[in-house]
């Protein structure tokens, strides 16, 4: 680490050849072998890209050779970059992938790993079996790191590392160089700026947030049954509060309501008949779905115990939430799924924008008016001049635009465009089209909804019941990423089944 340290101190785009010839030097006499191999890759910009960006950055993945392939940079493991990695062919470019988790989550589950349905590692596919190529092609890497700033100008994006925890080491500062950039930054939760939600909701939308519901859901059960809690503090510590009813926050209190009855009923006999579910929307609840399963739905979770409340949330604070109307609502456990909005790192970037703040893309997922940088996902949309609508931020969105993009970058390849700067004048022929499949939720005691019509004005096929859980449950079965993990979990769903819900707090 001393020797990356000193290494920081060098600016590797100094005008200077004697600082570059030092850096090769010291990585040639300090490691030898395979990993001399590994460390020339990140090599300084050549004195012609030095007099030309005289700014003092930190050594890190130089510009490729002639001899070299072309490189792919991915920012990003959501499912729109996942999906792109997973088509892209390592015979003809080498893949970089920056992102702070080092495994894509199948969101559409992540409900379930929160009282013990799932286990977590059964919504959880590390990103080099996703794209063996970025852990056996020597040119090809994954950086746990985060995107702070991207150059189009010189084809650099700037990164820092990640460190968590008390003894972490100080965060790595560090460049690539790009041939093709693809931005799949995702968005995060929206909070439509209401003071305390940062502070006490919790959100759903990766593992941490589901183990932290799961690790204070099974903590306020177990101290709820401590001697001498006043009946109100039992009351608030066994009130879960969800706020948004889209298919997250359905999903979630139908997960929650089963948990109660099948689970906390048996074995937290002292308290079962304090604990309850509420779901606060300011709308109707699964606003895109059918009328006719709205309805359905909306009488199933109150049948399950679920208290549907309309209102819109004022104020968040440390043991309640005030609505606009003045209400106060104890909550021992509160759960935010209210949308996503553009990230502060999307927002930052001097890239064109679309109406909301994504990046601004064209009919070929490009950003227009910058070479060689692509965007997808939940960061990206149309832009105006497209006369295209912004796509809803959804994972079908998503992984269907990775997979479009995947298969443009592999004919722009195999026609000699893979390098910087080389596709001016390239015509792109089909441009991505996105066609709706549907929508699907469960809303908890083995029943679903189905809604296959492509919008909400069109007609189509809609189910509600038994069958539409089954065909929900063997859906997303098939559309787990790996084997590995359809297997978990359908094992993990015939054991709860079985069994009952694991609720051990670990």
């Amino acid at each position: 680490m001393s020797l990356l340290r000193n290494l920081s101190r060098i600016s590797p785009y100094s005008s200077s050849s004697k600082s570059h010839t030092l850096i090769n030097t010291t990585i040639t006499n300090r490691f030898h072998g395979p990993l001399s191999t590994f460390l020339s890759h990140f090599a300084t910009a050549t004195a012609t890209q030095a007099s030309d960006y005289n700014l003092a950055t930190h050594v890190g993945l130089g510009p490729t050779k002639a001899h070299e392939k072309a490189r792919v940079v991915v920012l990003g493991t959501g499912w729109a970059g996942s999906r792109l990695m997973k088509g892209l062919d390592p015979s003809i470019y080498d893949i970089v992938c920056v992102s702070p988790r080092n495994h894509m989550v199948f969101t559409p589950l992540l409900a379930s790993t929160c009282v013990g349905t799932l286990e977590f590692r059964s919504v959880a596919e590390p990103i080099a079996r996703i794209q063996p190529a970025i852990s056996t092609e020597p040119g090809s890497y994954f950086f746990l790191a985060n995107c702070t700033s991207i150059d189009t100008d010189h084809h650099l994006v700037h990164c820092e590392t990640v460190t968590e925890g008390e003894q972490s080491l100080d965060p790595w500062k560090f460049t690539i160089s790009y041939d093709k950039l693809v931005i799949a930054l995702g968005a995060q939760p929206t909070t439509f700026g209401i003071h305390g939600v940062y502070e006490h909701a919790i959100f759903l939308r990766e593992v941490h947030h589901a183990q932290e519901i799961r690790r204070k859901l099974l903590l306020n059960l177990m101290l709820s049954d401590v001697p001498g809690i006043a009946k109100e503090e039992k009351q608030r510590l066994l009130h879960c509060v969800v706020v948004g009813g889209g298919p997250t926050g359905v999903e979630f209190s139908g997960e929650l309501s089963d948990f109660i009855m099948r689970d906390v009923r048996q074995r937290y006999a002292h308290v079962k008949d304090y604990i309850h579910v509420t779901l606060i929307e300011a709308n109707e609840i699964l606003s895109s779905f059918d009328d006719r399963l709205r309805h359905y739905a909306t009488k199933q979770l109150t049948k399950s115990g679920v208290r549907l409340v309309r209102g819109i949330v004022k104020d968040v604070q440390e043991k309640k939430i005030i609505l606009n109307d003045g209400t106060e609502v104890p909550y021992g456990l509160l759960v935010w799924s209210t949308g996503v909005g553009p990230s502060p790192i999307v927002r930052s970037l001097d890239l064109p924008k679309s109406p909301g703040g994504r990046i601004g893309i064209d009919e070929w997922l490009r950003v227009p008016s910058v070479q060689d940088v692509f965007a997808i996902g939940d960061c990206s949309g149309f832009v105006e001049s497209t006369g295209r609508p912004v796509l809803p931020a959804l994972a079908q969105v998503a992984e269907r635009q990775g997979k479009y993009l995947a298969a443009l970058l592999n004919k722009i390849g195999r026609d000699n465009g893979s390098r910087a700067n080389s596709i001016k004048d390239m015509d792109f022929e089909d441009p991505f089209v996105y066609k709706h499949l549907g929508s699907m939720a469960t809303i908890g005691s083995y029943k679903a909804l189905v809604d296959l019509r492509q919008s909400k004005e069109a007609k189509g096929l809609s189910l509600a019941g038994f069958l539409s859980w089954f065909v929900w449950r063997s859906a997303y079965l098939t559309r787990v990423v790996s084997w590995r993990n359809r297997f978990y979990v359908a094992i993990n769903w015939a054991t709860t089944f079985v069994f009952g819900r694991d609720i051990s707090r670990i």
